[in-house]
């Protein structure tokens, strides 16, 4: 009877658990995890033992999330390897070319074998069926799972083309040339007929300009939108005037605002114009290799990092772009190369929205016109920037 009843009362054991034994009790199967310690318990340990008080859970329980953890430490693993191979493709061509980045390429080479002997490795490790040997597994590369999950900055081949170089130049003796070709008498009188009426109020009568209008047309319509912390994605920092924003090397921790960007580091205004003539300012000149400066729609996506988020990549947008030496003006992913003969260091935006006009100049360029986008606009427009690293800002106008 006494026998009958000691049977009643034994706990069961999974069909993983006889193997597996604690080692400060060793009559006692493992079944917890001991998530301070890292370690496989038994039952008594958080009780009894040196585990006590520790933050346990079911051994079952902490191998789906590990599970889970290696998904997403192969996917990172796969995105890795896709930029490292499209490294490999465009070093190697750069080298039949130039005869200099044969190691680089290696060093490429090598990186991918490692990755993928650790993505072998991870996934043995997801497929254990006992969890205990799985945790066990997992403990034994946490570490190097770390460092292959950490973020990853590089999104471009390097070292970078020379070919915006070669075509910048090419195109620019293209101008010259048929500028050369054009009578002076002519060009004289086109300059003659493109000047701006500053007393016109007719709307969309700005477009009428010459190259480089006079700044005073424009500070009429000036105004300084401040940027929406809410928008803002954790890497970047805004400032106390809400004028500028920089990017950290962290995210910023604490909840994120349903119309934040999570993916992206964009920033919307907190000002939005749905009527009206329009005008402000952009400092890029810390901005590093790549800004994107323009407008949005408040319906443009907060989540992930697909098009429909991208500012300039879909129909809520339109943008001006600069990325390693090229410009580029973007609208639902349509795109159309700036040919500029310096970098601008201040972008002057102009807005008509009854007009559908939003145009772009360089300030410190005197004004020289960039690119202007025609559209039907459908909802209030929002200053947008984007920013690859350094800092831009909204400069503030009288």
């Amino acid at each position: 009877m006494a026998s009958e009843t000691a049977g009643a009362q034994a706990p069961v054991q999974p069909d993983w658990a006889p193997g597996w034994r604690c080692r400060e009790h060793s009559d006692r199967p493992v079944e917890l995890f001991c998530r301070r310690c890292s370690r496989c318990v038994c039952a008594l340990c958080p009780v009894l033992g040196a585990h006590r008080g520790h933050p346990v859970g079911l051994a079952q329980e902490e191998a789906a999330r590990v599970q889970k953890l290696i998904r997403d430490c192969l996917e990172c693993l796969a995105t890795k390897k896709r930029q490292q191979a499209d490294n490999i493709a465009h070093l190697e061509d750069a080298g039949e070319k130039l005869k200099v980045y044969r190691e680089q390429a290696e060093a490429c080479a090598k990186q991918v074998e490692v990755m993928d002997d650790f993505s072998t490795r991870a996934w043995r490790i997801s497929q254990e069926p006992n969890p205990v040997q799985l945790l066990q597994a997992y403990i034994a590369t946490k570490a190097e799972m770390g460092q292959h999950m950490s973020p990853w900055e590089l999104s471009h081949p390097v070292p970078l083309s020379f070919e915006p170089v070669k075509n910048f130049f090419q195109q620019f003796m293209e101008a010259i040339q048929n500028t050369l070709q054009t009578p002076m008498d002519t060009r004289l009188k086109e300059n003659i007929n493109c000047q701006l009426s500053a007393s016109s109020t007719k709307p969309g009568t700005l477009l009428k300009t010459s190259p480089s209008p006079d700044r005073s047309l424009f500070m009429k319509y000036a105004r300084s939108p401040t940027l929406d912390p809410d928008t803002m994605h954790t890497r970047l920092r805004l400032s106390t005037d809400g004028l500028s924003v920089r990017c950290a090397l962290l995210g910023r921790l604490g909840p994120r605002p349903a119309p934040r960007f999570d993916a992206l580091r964009q920033v919307l205004s907190r000002d939005g114009f749905a009527a009206g003539r329009h005008y402000w300012e952009v400092d890029v000149q810390e901005a590093g290799v790549g800004w994107w400066v323009g407008a949005a729609y408040p319906s443009l996506r907060r989540h992930g990092s697909s098009a429909s988020a991208r500012l300039g990549c879909n129909r809520e947008s339109w943008c001006v772009k600069r990325y390693d030496l090229e410009y580029w003006a973007f609208h639902d992913c349509q795109r159309s190369r700036l040919w500029l003969r310096r970098d601008p260091h201040r972008l002057g935006v102009f807005l008509d929205y009854e007009a559908g006009v939003l145009a772009f100049y360089d300030v410190a360029g005197g004004m020289s016109h960039l690119h202007t986008f025609h559209a039907a606009f459908q909802e209030p427009l929002y200053p947008a920037l984007r920013l690859w690293e350094g800092a831009i800002s909204i400069t503030r106008l009288p």
